[in-house]
């Protein structure tokens, strides 16, 4: 691969070039396709292609041929989850028992990168309704982890994920309701930032809507702060969205972490496995952000069980999806996705509102925890990226041991968090820490993962 290459550039690269008109949407959207080409056919990362992506570039390039780009973003690649609409493009899902109709009007992070000028490739692939973490679908397949093709990409954003590793275009849309943003993003070496719940508007709100969040798939924490800048605009359609003004989550991304408080959590609520090489990447981390001056201590938020807490909010969710499908047709959904919602199905009212009661309380231990520390610092996922054809068995284990141990916490607290990628390991897969502040500290998690990152960097994957 050549550095020269437009399709492996940061969106911030591109720009500048477009600016002084040194390289062009149209060469940037052609060198993308190229890879797209040769690599998807064995990493599967879309859904569904957009035939109007190259038109679409040519009107950014006589925009800025002219002066007059139209955004943030114009004439930056950028893919969007099919768990989101996309206006002229089909919302499957994942799913054979979703319909083929187009939807008739983009979804509003998807609207915020087209009104910033990005180009939108197409829909990437995902986990059937977002409901787990290894990355295959019954309706499109197995996604690939393009670092190595017999290792899962994770899900649910399992696309956007390969998408990203792969440089199919250096913006991706995912969504996160347990670790859907967070765990791909480990597994590729990506950065994965799943925002403060409300800082970027959903709609329609999908099956796990109290929890589940919209964010940034990038290779770079300067391009998640600028693609969450085109994303994290009020829109009506969400009654929880913020009323925030607009705003660059660029500025004081560089102020560093000197004198920040972080600690360093083994235990979000329970003893999360970790493997040896996670551990020493947390370590690690821990040691780089010393360095750049902040205060390091290991310290445990006072969490409760947050897998017995995660695993209703889960389950409730599936039953309620499953039980809007005729039983004749239910033999077309995910094995495990049924199985984990006839656990949970019978549960009551009382006892789902308990949970949610439960959840305020985890949510108010995290923001008790962030009146000491600016930043929890933890691992993301348990171990690297697990094999793409390994079966899913017991799935109500598999979410707290093998897939999300690590993740689910934060989005029952709804605060910020974000991956970051670390080192690679032995095996030559990606590792990553995770970062975690208060509510609406999302400036906080961004310059944390940016110190990280310029102590960190690692290569990018390399397809064969």
């Amino acid at each position: 691969m050549s550095e020269s290459d437009p399709a492996l550039m940061s969106a911030e690269t591109l720009l500048a070039l477009y600016a002084r008109r040194a390289l062009s949407p149209v060469e940037v959207l052609k060198a993308v396709m190229e890879r797209v080409a040769r690599y998807n056919p064995w990493v599967n990362a879309f859904a569904a292609m957009n035939p109007r992506a190259l038109q679409a570039a040519g009107e950014s390039e006589a925009r800025w041929m002219a002066g007059r780009p139209i955004g943030l973003l114009d004439g930056v690649p950028a893919t969007v989850k099919d768990l989101l609409n996309l206006s002229g493009f089909p919302t499957r899902r994942g799913s054979k028992l979703t319909e083929a109709r187009p939807a008739t009007e983009d979804s509003p992070s998807v609207l915020g990168l087209k009104s910033a000028g990005a180009i939108i490739l197409g829909k990437t692939t995902t986990t059937e309704f977002g409901w787990k973490s290894p990355g295959d679908c019954p309706l499109h397949g197995i996604t690939r982890n393009p670092w190595n093709r017999d290792r899962t990409p994770g899900g649910s954003s399992s696309g956007a994920g390969a998408a990203g590793a792969a440089c199919f275009g250096p913006l991706h849309i995912g969504t996160d309701a347990g670790g859907s943003i967070r765990i791909p993003a480990a597994f590729c070496g990506l950065v994965g930032l799943k925002p403060s719940f409300g800082r970027v508007p959903q709609w329609p709100l999908g099956a796990f809507a109290q929890v589940a969040v919209t964010g940034p798939m990038t290779r770079t924490v300067r391009d998640a702060a600028l693609m969450l800048s085109a994303m994290a605009r009020h829109d009506l359609r969400d009654p929880f969205c913020l009323p925030d003004e607009p705003q660059d989550w660029r500025r004081g991304l560089e102020d560093g972490v000197a004198g920040l408080r972080v600690a360093l959590v083994r235990r979000l609520g329970f003893e999360a496995p970790l493997d040896a090489d996670g551990e020493a990447a947390l370590v690690g981390a821990a040691r780089m952000l010393g360095e750049q001056g902040a205060l390091v201590e290991e310290a445990d938020p006072p969490l409760p069980d947050t897998r017995a807490l995660f695993g209703r909010v889960w389950g409730v969710a599936l039953a309620r999806l499953v039980a809007t499908i005729p039983e004749e047709r239910r033999g077309l959904l995910d094995a495990g996705l049924v199985e984990v919602a006839e656990r949970e199905g019978g549960m009551s009212a009382v006892d789902y509102l308990a949970a949610e009661a439960l959840r305020i309380e985890a949510a108010h231990a995290a923001a008790r925890f962030h009146q000491r520390y600016d930043l929890m610092l933890c691992p993301t996922t348990p171990t690297a990226a697990f094999a793409a054809d390994q079966p899913t068995i017991r799935p109500a284990e598999a979410l707290w041991r093998d897939w999300a141990p690590w993740t689910f916490a934060f989005n029952l607290t709804r605060q910020p968090a974000i991956s970051v990628p670390i080192g690679i390991d032995e095996h030559g897969m990606p590792r990553a820490v995770q970062l975690a502040a208060a509510l609406y500290r999302d400036d906080l998690v961004l310059r944390g993962a940016r110190a990280l990152e310029q102590a960190a960097t690692i290569p990018l994957a390399q397809p064969g």
